[in-house]
């Protein structure tokens, strides 16, 4: 990271510790007119920072990865999303061509037999269109949180993505499952019905399952495969000598 951009993020962090997360939203917005936007799957946590960037009118662009293999109920909470505040949610989507090479050569379901054909399929319907939205803006939001995570633990609320290049914002980096619950039900904000059913950490439909007590946060994503292997490459931190490090999940 160069220094200039390591003064910057350092400088957001100062200007917006203790600020609330809609005016740090809109602190962002008039600082990098254009160039905000936010990464949407509909979660809980995305659903907080859509009705805080929705409701404020901030001029901060909303955008989804439909990867083509979302459950029912991730289409119903987006179109109640739209209907609630009045938007259209942009919606990004695999590139067919590579899609189509892709399920002819390996078939439908075929990253549950490696891990390679698994992070393929990821890279394909994720992390390629994730580049596309993200192209020209200077200003990443994420709903990620630390309590998804001890990987996320360290995670400064905002930082440089070497990868896309530009800066994340992590709103709800420190806020807890109950503190986001109870501002969805205070805010009467739509939200996806797969969380009152043990749903957790909700992707794509064949590789999503609930969780049972006890169990992780991410133990219900790929959970066929090794804990250590379970990434996706939405959010990727360089590090020192290693390409690509996968830090962080998605």
């Amino acid at each position: 990271m160069a220094s200039s951009t390591q003064k910057l993020v350092s400088l957001l962090i100062q200007e917006t510790a203790g600020l609330p997360i809609d005016q740090t939203l809109a602190l962002l917005a008039g600082r990098f007119p254009g160039a905000v936007t936010f990464s949407s799957s509909f979660s809980f946590e995305d659903q907080v920072i859509s009705h805080q960037i929705l409701e404020n009118q901030l001029p901060i662009s909303i955008f989804t990865l439909d990867t083509g293999r979302l459950f029912p109920e991730t289409y119903s909470v987006w179109s109640k999303t739209n209907a609630a505040y009045h938007t259209r949610i942009k919606a990004y989507y695999p590139n067919h061509e590579s899609l189509e090479e892709f399920v002819q050569a390996t078939g439908p379901n075929s990253f549950y037999e490696s891990t390679q054909n698994r992070k393929d399929c990821c890279h394909i319907r994720k992390v390629e269109p994730l580049r596309r939205a993200l192209a020209g803006n200077s200003i990443w939001v994420t709903g990620l949180r630390a309590e998804h995570s001890p990987g996320r633990g360290d995670l400064p609320q905002f930082e440089w993505d070497e990868g896309n290049q530009l800066i994340k914002f992590h709103p709800l980096l420190h806020w807890s499952t109950d503190e986001v619950m109870a501002f969805i039900k205070q805010n009467n904000i739509p939200y996806n019905s797969l969380h009152d059913k043990g749903f957790i950490s909700i992707g794509c439909a064949p590789c999503t399952r609930a969780i049972q007590p006890g169990e992780d946060f991410r133990a219900g994503r790929w959970w066929w495969e090794d804990s250590s292997k379970k990434e996706c490459g939405l959010h990727v931190t360089e590090k020192p000598g290693v390409a690509n490090s996968l830090a962080k999940i998605d």
